[in-house]
This record gives C-alpha cells, structure tokens and sequence, in this order.
C-alpha cells in the first residue's frame, strides 16, 4: 500500500479534522482505509476533501455530515464501510444519495449551454436531494474546488466556474449562506470574467490603504458618538467583494468611483431597538444621502437578510455606507440556515416576523433538526423534508436535451407535452419516461426524462377532459384542450357529446333513459346543451349516469311492481325496519337473508327492489332488471320495498372487456383496475381467431361511482373497444 495514502487519510483525520469527527467513527475509517487496497488513493483530491471539511468545520455541520462529505470523495472507502454504516449511521446514506443525485444535475448542466435555464436546474436539484445537509456539504465542495481551479486547463476551469455561477452561488444566496455566497461569487467571477476581474482588482488595490485609513477614522469617530448616547456597539469594516460591486456598476451605470458603498462600516447592537437608536446617532452625526436608506429589519428579502442600510456624507465630504444590525442579524447575515446548526432561537425576532412564509418553514425545519441534535440524534427523521419545506409541491422533469419543465404534482406527459407547445400537446400520440412508454396518466417525477411522440396531425381527445380520467392536472393544459373543441362548430360539439353520452349510459345500463330532466341540473336549457357541456369537458358523462340514478330513485322511492299488477301487501303494524348483513334496509319484515341477484348485480347509488323467493329469502333486484319485471308480473304479492344500507366490504358486479389480442393487455388491465382500488373475485378470457379477445372479469367495486369511474378508464386503455357492465 503507498505510504502516501496512509499519510493522506491518517494526517487528515489526526490533524485538521481531528475535532470534527468523534472519535468512535474515526477509528472506524481509519481502521477500515488501513484494511482496504487503497492503490487508487494516491489519486484522491486530499486539497479538496481538507478544505471541505474545514468549511463544513465552521458552519458547524454535525458528524453525519462530515463523514458524508469524506466518504464521497472517497469511494473505496465508503464501499469498505457502507455495511456497518448502514447499521450504526442510517442518516449516512441518505446524505450519501444526496450527492449522487446531485452529480446527475452537474451532469445536466455540462451537456447544455451555459448560463441557460439555471433556475430550473437549481428547483430540481433542491427536488431530488432529500435531506437538507446535503446543500451545504455540495457548497463547501464547489468552494474548495473552486479555490484550486487555477490549476485546471482552461475550458476545465471555465466550466467549473460557470456551474458555479448557475448552481451553487445561488442556492448560498437561496439558504442565505452570504459566508459563502461572496466567494463563490467573486471565484465565479474572476475565472469567467477575466480582464474585467484583474481591472477592479488593480483599481480597489491601488485605493485600498487611503480606504482603510479613511475606515479607521469613522470608527474612531462613530465609536465614541454611539457611547456618548449610551448605546453598546461594536464597530468594524466591511470589505466591499469585487463581483458586487461589479454587479452594482452594471446595475446603476456608474463608475467606481460614484459607487457609495465602497467605504462601509458594520455596526452591531442587542437589539432591535437599539438599531434605531444607533441610526440616529449615525444620521446626527453625518447627513443622509437622499433616497438611499433600506430598512430591511421592517422589510427583510425574501431570502431572511435583516438590517439597516444608509449611506451618509462621511468625513472629507466622501460617501460612506453604514450597515446596522443585531448579533443575531449578523449571525443569519454571515451563514444564513447553516447558523442554526449550531445557533438556537429561543424567540421570535422583528427580523423574523416579515419572512417570507417558505423561509419561516425553512427555519422552523432547522430548528427541528437542532432539537434532534442536541437530544444526541442525527436528525434521521427528518431526512426527506427538504421537498416539504424548501421547495413547493412541484415536478421537474427533463426534456431530451436535459431542459427542465415546471409542473405541478400530479402532472402526467400529456401537461408536459401541453408546457412545451400548444401543438405538442394538441398532436400528442404517446410519451416514453426514461425510455419507456408509459400511459397516458402516469405521474411524473422529478428528473424523469420525458420524450414526446406526435403525430402529424392535431389531435386531441375529449376524454382527456375528463378529471375522472386523470389525464391532465393542470389548469392551463386543460383551458389549451378547451380553446380548441369550442372553436369546433356547434354541430360537431353536440353529435360529439351525444356520442361520449351514449357511450357511457350503454355502458351503465342506462342507453334509454330520458336526459330531458336531468338537462335543468346542469343548468342546460336543451338536451343539445348538456351535450355540448359534455363534449367540452364541463360535464363528465358519468356524472349525468348518477343524476339519471338520483332522479330515478326519487321518483321511485319505494320499488313497485310493473304496471297493471296488483299493488304489494302493506306490511303489518308490528314490522319492522331491519338491516341485513350484505348492506340493505328490507321494509316489513325481519330474520330473511338477503342477496345480490346475480342477474342484473345492481351495486350501491342504483334504484332496487327486493322479490320474495321460497328458498333463498330476499333477492335484491335493479329496479329495471328484465327478469325482476318478469317475476314481479307473475307473483307482484312478492315484492318488497328495500333501501341501501351503510355496511360496506363491497359489492360484486361482472364487467365485459373487448379488444385487440395484444401483449401486456391483462396486465394493464388488473393494474388499472387495483390502481381504482377495485378488486378482481374472477376473470375469464375468450380469444377469438381474428386476433381479438374478451375479458370477462368479477369485479368488487364500493359502490356506482367507482363503478362508472373504472370502467371510462378501462375503456380508454390502449387496444381496448369497449368496457361495459353486464347483466
């Protein structure tokens, strides 16, 4: 084994990580790098892994964060101790995760062009890193890298500081890490903006003794105005980074020498009233520059920065920037969510008070995570919460060319396909996700790569309008699907609708049925607008299937034999109300067994009636059973008013699925129908010799909705013709 890499990890752990690092998890990797063949180790970046550990160092990371940033710079070590990590430190591995699906979003930004949809890579990196730490330990990295870049070749050195400027300066500046943020920035800066990096720095070079005695001056001066006011401040300068004010010089089209703040003073106080105070003091003692004064304690950034700023007429008649905030302003000025690592609010703040409602979740996170620290935890528990408290509840997934689409949760291809292009959406004919074809309502995730296929043509279907369906989950790709059925003329809405109607009420049993009354429900003058408002998506067909059940049970409340037979028996004084096992209320009489027909299978929200038989008690019936209408006209003494109970465990019916003889078509039928949270008591299949098949399938189903529901998605499978309940 080279000495080298003995020296390496043992100076390393010994020397500046000695107090990081307990010493029981010390001994083990150094136990576990001695017992490993570490050829490889010669090649590891040690600069980088100490600088790193340094940084985590002074943010406080705890020791799951520091043994993570190790390990994943050295790979044959972590493989040496994955097993008894993973049994003594399971927060470990996750943090581990964390990086690696980091790298895929490094990847990511390599292979486009730089500078172009940052802000997408950044939300789906925070996306997929499911632990918070993870954050700081990527950030300490990229610094250290950063800090030995002048060593690289220079498109090397160019894109390392041009991820730099896309991704990690601004997720320092999102957590609020301004410790950090300035450097990356000013690293970012001067690799990528070379001339114009070394011309500041030779101007601010030339300047810089005149400013700090100038600096010295205001101190001494402010000092003693602050005390002679009774007011316990601590004064210091404020070095000015060369990339702000290179962004300021931009932003106001100045030249250096106008900018104000190139002269600053900091000044900390105990409170928030003392800040006031402490303003005062400075405005009384030099006059004010109009229209440059920011009072971010009232008023913090969105990201949680709190403080004063004003800028005076200082002594020599030169302009000066104070800066005036509480230690514990300082605190989340100078690390920002790291500071509560090892910083504990025990009360609110007027600072605190203005967040933005994200950032106040965001620190409440942290609190969390220092509570289970301090109760000698690793925070376990809480890995997994970046999504919910930094990040909205969104999708971010990938194009072919790795640019990153917004959606909301729930977002199925068909919304990417609409976000792209009104036209990709219009003329979608199928998506494949990573690689594979998926159906038209699977749920994205964040980092799927996402291929549209299209045809030639635009296309759209209305089913896509259906919310039952849960083939669009945003709004906007909805209204795009809208806009284009109603340019269609009046005409083709309504034999489109009485076609999508028809099709489902055949499906339900209910293809007769007179549409004129529910028509009124739907706020419909004619039966031509409802279908109209079902051909654009307003009504869905299935909810027209249960009003026609609705109004049909209301005119019926109690079922009645056919007409022209004698009416059925009044039930005796005495009777009583009773409910049966299967989930029905039988009027008149008590101690019968009660059961489903089996031929007609009505389910629950459907009109019923119960016939009387000599054997097998109370045979419950749908109300326009064929064979129900045939016994009542035989024997109406044997009818009996009966009701849905509320007893549950589900309700059988038999469902008829026809269509092409394909591959994987059963499969994507049982795993529609348990996605529904249905169950499948029975299936049958008939294969015929012209390359079709029919499914005969027993399903339990909870009641008439579930019912109508599963079937519009059955019948909208790929290869299938029709789904529709039998009996």
């Amino acid at each position: 084994m080279p000495r080298p890499a003995i020296d390496g990890l043992h100076a390393l752990l010994q020397g500046p990580a000695a107090d990081l690092l307990p010493p029981q998890l010390r001994a083990m990797l150094l136990q576990a790098w001695d017992a490993t063949d570490a050829d490889h180790a010669h090649r590891a970046p040690w600069p980088i892994i100490a600088d790193t550990l340094h940084t985590l160092g002074r943010l406080e990371a705890d020791e799951s964060a520091l043994a993570a940033a190790l390990l994943f710079d050295l790979p044959g070590l972590r493989a040496a101790v994955a097993a008894k990590l993973a049994a003594t430190q399971p927060a470990l591995a996750g943090l581990l995760e964390g990086q690696d699906a980091a790298d895929q979003v490094w990847a990511l930004h390599a292979g486009r062009e730089a500078g172009r949809n940052g802000e997408g890579l950044r939300r789906l990196l925070l996306a997929i890193v499911q632990d918070l730490r993870v954050v700081p330990i990527l950030l300490a990295r990229q610094l250290a890298k950063m800090r030995v870049a002048d060593r690289l070749p220079e498109a090397g050195r160019r894109a390392l500081a041009q991820l730099t400027r896309d991704i990690h300066a601004p997720l320092a500046n999102r957590l609020g890490i301004w410790q950090l943020k300035w450097e990356l920035e000013d690293l970012a800066f001067r690799f990528l903006e070379v001339d114009t990096y070394r011309h500041l720095s030779r101007e601010l070079d030339e300047t810089r003794a005149g400013r700090e005695r100038y600096i010295e001056t205001v101190k001494k001066q402010l000092g003693k105005a602050l005390s002679g006011h009774g007011i316990v401040a601590e004064t210091s300068g404020r070095p000015k980074h060369i990339y702000s004010i290179w962004r300021k010089m931009q932003k106001k089209h100045l030249p250096l020498d106008k900018l104000y703040d190139l002269r600053a003073v900091r000044v900390l106080v105990d409170d928030v009233a003392a800040c006031y105070a402490a303003l005062g003091v400075v405005h009384a003692l030099w006059a004010p520059v109009p229209g440059e004064f920011d009072d971010y304690i009232a008023r913090p950034k969105p990201n949680g920065y709190a403080s004063l700023h004003t800028a005076v007429i200082g002594p020599e008649g030169r302009t000066l920037e104070v800066q005036i905030r509480t230690r514990e302003m300082h605190e989340q000025a100078e690390l920002g969510v790291a500071a509560h690592w090892r910083y504990k609010e025990t009360g609110g703040s007027a600072a605190g008070k203005g967040a933005g409602r994200a950032f106040e979740r965001k620190i409440a996170w942290m609190r969390q995570l220092l509570e289970q620290a301090g109760e000698g935890r690793d925070g376990e528990g809480l890995a997994g919460a970046l999504d919910a408290e930094l990040v909205e509840e969104r999708v971010y997934a990938l194009t072919p060319k790795g640019e990153v689409i917004d959606l909301p949760v729930g977002a199925t291809p068909l919304d990417f396909a609409y976000h792209v292009h009104t036209m990709v959406g219009h003329r979608y004919r199928g998506a494949k996700v990573n690689g594979r074809i998926v159906p038209l309502g699977y749920h994205l995730r964040s980092g799927d790569r996402v291929e549209i296929m299209t045809g030639k043509e635009p296309d759209p279907r209305r089913d896509w309008l259906l919310p039952a369906n849960g083939y669009l989950a945003s709004g906007r790709s909805r209204d795009k699907v809208r806009a284009w059925f109603h340019k269609l003329d009046r005409a083709r809405n309504v034999q489109a609708g009485r076609e999508m109607l028809e099709r489902e009420l055949k499906r339900l049993g209910l293809h007769q049925a007179d549409l004129a009354p529910v028509a009124k429900k739907f706020h419909a003058e004619t039966v031509d607008d409802l279908y109209i408002q079902v051909a654009l998506g307003d009504v869905g067909p299935h909810q027209v299937g249960r009003a026609l059940h609705e109004l049909e049970r209301a005119a019926t409340p109690q079922a009645t034999a056919p007409a022209g037979s004698a009416p059925a028996r009044p039930a005796p004084r005495q009777a009583r109300r009773e409910k049966a096992d299967a989930g029905f209320t039988v009027q008149g009489v008590g101690n019968l067994l009660v059961q489903l027909a089996r031929c007609c299978q009505p389910v629950p929200g459907e009109p019923i009636a119960g016939y009387l038989t000599r054997a097998r008690g109370v045979t419950v019936h749908r109300a326009r059973c064929a064979s129900f209408a045939r016994l009542a006209a035989a024997q109406p003494q044997r009818v009996l008013p009966v009701e849905w109970g509320r007893a549950g465990g589900g309700y059988e019916v038999d469902v008829a699925v026809s269509g092409i003889d394909r591959k994987w078509l059963l499969k994507d039928v049982t795993t529609l129908i348990a996605q529904e949270d249905a169950h499948v008591a029975d299936i049958r299949s008939d294969v015929r010799g012209d390359g079709r098949v029919q499914l005969h399938l027993r399903l339990r189903v909870a009641d008439y909705g579930q019912l109508s529901t599963l079937l519009g998605k059955l019948d909208a499978l790929p290869g299938v013709d029709r789904a529709q309940r039998l009996g």
